[in-house]
Parts: structure tokens; sequence; C-alpha cells
């Protein structure tokens, strides 16, 4: 039996998707429409069903985007050259360097080559710098995602205990940067935390990016606690599923993110609303 009230992302990014749309038609007709470039290396097909989401959820904010589709052979200066006429495209607002990378490319390389002004994944050093001294820029959709879903369920940050599991770039670091913002008292766990259950089980906020299917058991979860589960991982039946085992979890929580349908469509939301963000600052 389920305690724990449900967040709802998909209806969250769809009421968000339709305020963008809204802006985007309100457009001045002098300017350039919002632009967001997708260049994908290769044909790794989980990243072709991200990219696909990411086209679809523009072409409904009324956002333009193309997506670029470079062969898996193609050199760092081949990419380099490719982002370099992107930054000088006045046309252009957001540039998207679709991850995971051919072994053979350094993703943090092709990253900082992108005008922070254009890198609405909010990856670039200069934005990462702008987020952690407290004056955020373009910041990493996820992360930014996270936060509209705890603002929507009216819970207070300031003061709370906040824990997040998983301290990679792109989620955990950002994340906890985001939460201490917000006035919360921020854990945050790697791979070689001493007792992860007594730090979980103190968390009035848990939020888990560990890519472990069902690491976070009922057992770790606070009583009451509001539960975001950034994880999606396949099973071998094929059925998706997060890093918090939801069953035993969504009997302590107060509230629970569902995978799929919670974490997942607020990070292309926030895309969209980053593309729109780097846009209007060429007014």
């Amino acid at each position: 039996m389920t305690h724990a009230s449900i967040i709802t992302g998909q209806a969250i990014a769809a009421e968000l998707r339709a305020s963008i749309r809204q802006e985007v038609d309100r457009w001045p007709a002098d300017l350039p429409r919002p632009r967001l470039v997708v260049i994908q290396v290769g044909d790794d097909p989980a990243s072709s069903v991200y990219v696909k989401n990411k086209v679809k959820a523009c072409e409904e904010a009324g956002i333009i985007s193309e997506h670029r589709r470079l062969p898996a052979d193609s050199t760092e200066q081949n990419l380099v050259d490719h982002i370099d006429r992107l930054n000088q495209d006045s046309q252009v607002h957001g540039i998207l360097v679709q991850l995971p990378l051919p072994k053979h490319l350094s993703a943090s390389k092709l990253i900082d080559r992108i005008d922070p002004n254009k890198d609405v994944d909010g990856f670039h050093p200069i934005n990462s710098g702008a987020l952690f001294s407290g004056q955020p820029r373009l910041v990493p959709c996820t992360p930014a995602g996270v936060m509209v879903l705890l603002e929507h369920t009216g819970f207070n940050l300031r003061g709370a205990e906040a824990v997040v599991v998983g301290a990679s770039n792109i989620v955990g670091k950002p994340q906890a940067m985001l939460l201490l913002a917000a006035g919360a008292t921020v854990t945050l766990c790697n791979s070689k935390t001493k007792d992860l259950h007594a730090h979980c089980q103190r968390a009035d906020v848990l939020i888990a990016a560990v890519g472990r299917a069902g690491f976070i058991k009922g057992s770790m979860i606070k009583p009451g606690a509001v539960v975001i589960d950034v994880g999606i991982n396949r099973l071998d039946s094929g059925r998706l599923c997060g890093d918090v085992d939801f069953e035993s979890a969504s009997k302590k929580a107060s509230w629970i993110t569902p995978v799929p349908g919670g974490v997942g469509p607020m990070t292309i939301a926030m895309l969209l609303s980053n593309t729109l963000k780097a846009a209007r600052r060429t007014f």
C-alpha cells in the first residue's frame, strides 16, 4: 500500500512547457526565435531516444531545434570546429553535446569549448563556478528540475536536512549547491561514505542519483521524508526503474517521485527553460 503522495513530474513538466510556449508565441518578430542545436556523435540507441524526446519537446514549446548527427569516428578537431561555428552563429542560442561520447573524444574538452552563454546543459566550468559562488547562470537541468518538483510539494527547505546520494558533476554536486542556496543543511554522499544508512535515515529530503536499481530501500528512509529518485535503470525484463525501491520507500515517505514520469520529464522541460533564458540574454 502506498502512503506517499506521488510527485507527478510529467504533469508539472507539461505546465512548464505550456508557459514556455506562451512566451515563445509572444517572441518579438524581428528577433531570431529561440533555437537549440543538439550534437550527437555516433548512433548510441539510448542517446538517439533522448535526442528524439528533446526535439519533440522543443517542437511542442515552439523552440526551433536541430539534431546534428555526426559519424562515430569524427575527430575531436572536427567537433571543436563544429562547436566554434555554432558559437559564432547569432541564430543559435543553445548548444548541447549529447553524452556519452565515443571513447576517443574528451567530453570535458568539448563542453569547455561551448560558449558559456549557450551552454544550456549548465556543465561549462564558468556556469559551474557561478552556481558554486551563489550567482547561478545556466544551471544543470536535472538538479534544477528537482528543485521545481520540491517546490510543488510545498515542503520548506529552510533548515531541513537534505541528503544527496551520488556526487557527480552532472547531478549530485550542483544539486547540493541548489539545496544549500535554498537554506537546507546538505550532506553529499559518495561511494566511500561510511554508514550510508545512518545519513539517509536522517534526511528530511533524500535525493538518489547513484545509477543502481533499487539501491535505496524503505528501511533507509526517515518516516515522512520527501524522496526524489533521479536514477533511471533498465532491468533485464526491459522495465525501467529508479535508484529507490519504490514499493518499500513509498510506505515511509510523505512524497515520492515515480520512475518513469518523475524527474525525467523535468530534465527536458528545464532544458527548454535554459534555451529560452539563453535566448532572452541576447536582447
